[in-house]
């Protein structure tokens, strides 16, 4: 990435994907019985309400799914991921989304997804895309398994704020340089939505919704 090349910034979830790609995953594991559907049917939908109303534990959320994992090694979880992604993910993507993100290549900017959910399950996402640059969740893993636990900071909330940096810190750039613009759908995502030039909301939640009336942000609605 250059300072004078636009830098763009996708959340996935509900903005790129008519749908959140933790939740999928788990309903995806339990409809091929690698998980049990009770309790853990009621648990996700739990954190899926809490995650909505912007009150879920940051630590216990990213755990919480990066906890399905630990089944089996990352190289048993190759074909699964790959299963994931062509049944419940790409029927899922957004027309609307996916031009955006071809628009923007195409005129020459920087285009990165930026989520919460762990980069195991969404890197096939963004390689389809043809995003080069992902900035995900981090699963921990020791000899080829995943741990349950997460490595550095959890790209959520003010943590995709600080990831970022870090990631425009490690070319030698800031964000002050350059003409940024992120989308997203969640309240979750208001500290990148005020950190850059251009917030865009994406078919956005009650709270979201509400602020960008308020302070003009534009609403974008692909599904």
């Amino acid at each position: 990435m250059r300072a004078d090349q636009p830098l763009v910034l996708f959340d996935l979830d509900h903005t790129l994907l008519d749908g959140d790609s933790d939740q999928l995953w788990c309903e995806f594991l339990m409809g091929h019985g690698l998980l049990a559907r009770e309790p853990f049917a009621s648990l996700n939908q739990d954190m899926a309400r809490q995650y909505k109303a912007g009150t879920v534990d940051v630590q216990a959320f990213c755990e919480f799914y990066v906890g399905t994992l630990t089944a089996l090694s990352a190289a048993q979880w190759q074909p699964w991921r790959e299963l994931f992604f062509q049944q419940s993910v790409r029927p899922r993507l957004a027309l609307g989304g996916c031009e955006q993100v071809q628009a923007h290549r195409a005129a020459g900017a920087c285009v990165v997804m930026t989520t919460a959910t762990n980069r195991f399950i969404t890197e096939l996402t963004a390689a389809h895309l043809g995003i080069e640059h992902l900035i995900a969740t981090e699963p921990q893993r020791l000899e080829g398994r995943f741990t349950g636990k997460t490595c550095g900071v959890l790209n959520m909330r003010q943590g995709k704020v600080e990831r970022l940096h870090a990631w425009l810190g490690q070319r030698g750039l800031q964000l002050a340089q350059l003409h940024s613009t992120a989308y997203s759908d969640s309240i979750n995502d208001l500290p990148l939505l005020e950190c850059v030039t251009a917030p865009v909301c994406t078919q956005p939640d009650a709270a979201l919704e509400r602020l960008a009336h308020e302070r003009a942000w534009p609403v974008l609605r692909w599904f």
